[in-house]
This record gives C-alpha cells, sequence and structure tokens, in this order.
C-alpha cells in the first residue's frame, strides 16, 4: 500500500520539477547567434550513434552521461557553450550541470537541428 505525499513533499516536488523545466528551456535562436559570433563551442550531449546520424557543423560530442568527465576541458576551453541534443532535454541537463561547475557563459541551444539552422542563417 502506498502513502500519500505529505503537502511538503508535494510542495518539494513541484519546486524541483519547476527548476528542472526552467533549466531546460532553451534559448531563444538570437541568443544561441549571439553566442556562435562570439565562438561558442558546440557540444551535443546525445550518444555518439545518434551523432552519427547527423550533427551541427562543427558540434564535438560529449555525451552527457560523461559530461562530467569533460567539464576540465570544457573550462580549458574558455568559449561559451550552446549544448544541443536531440529534444533540448538532454542539453537542458548538460546547461543545469555546466552552469554549476563552469566559468563561462552556457546556455541550451535544444535540438540540434535548430543550432543548425542558425548556424545556416549566419
Amino acid at each position: 500500500i502506498k502513502s500519500k505525499p505529505s503537502k511538503n513533499n508535494i510542495h518539494q516536488l513541484s519546486t524541483t520539477t519547476l527548476e528542472q523545466y526552467k533549466m531546460g528551456n532553451s534559448a531563444s535562436s538570437e541568443e544561441v547567434s549571439e553566442l556562435l559570433s562570439k565562438g561558442a563551442m558546440i557540444v551535443d550531449v546525445r550518444s555518439p550513434g545518434e551523432f552519427a546520424g547527423g550533427h551541427a557543423k562543427g558540434a564535438v560530442n560529449y555525451p552527457l552521461d560523461s559530461l562530467s568527465s569533460k567539464m576540465d576541458a570544457l573550462k580549458e576551453a574558455n568559449k561559451p557553450i550552446v549544448f544541443c541534443c536531440a529534444s533540448g532535454n538532454r542539453s537542458g541537463q548538460a546547461t543545469g550541470m555546466a552552469k554549476n561547475d563552469l566559468p563561462q557563459e552556457v546556455v541550451n541551444g535544444g535540438p540540434w537541428q535548430n543550432v543548425q539552422k542558425v548556424l545556416s542563417s549566419m
């Protein structure tokens, strides 16, 4: 028999979900364009197989499950970072991780096709 969550647990869950949602919001095309014009690094956090099936021009593939081991390299790059993936979910998670660990500006670029569209319009 499952017990009902208390009011405090529901509030805590709602707050956590809201924070995750905020991290997951994709940047606007204008924000992505501005960072790319500053020489931002594009980091695709999908699996290598997904990446091989298509990716934004110039993107590097650092899968989300191994991203924490790449934080030093990202820090040393000393460039803004645009994360992308298939839908914006994993890149949102990556953005949340990076905002805690990196000094440079990082954004969730959303789906890699959106980042590619911005690149193509520059």
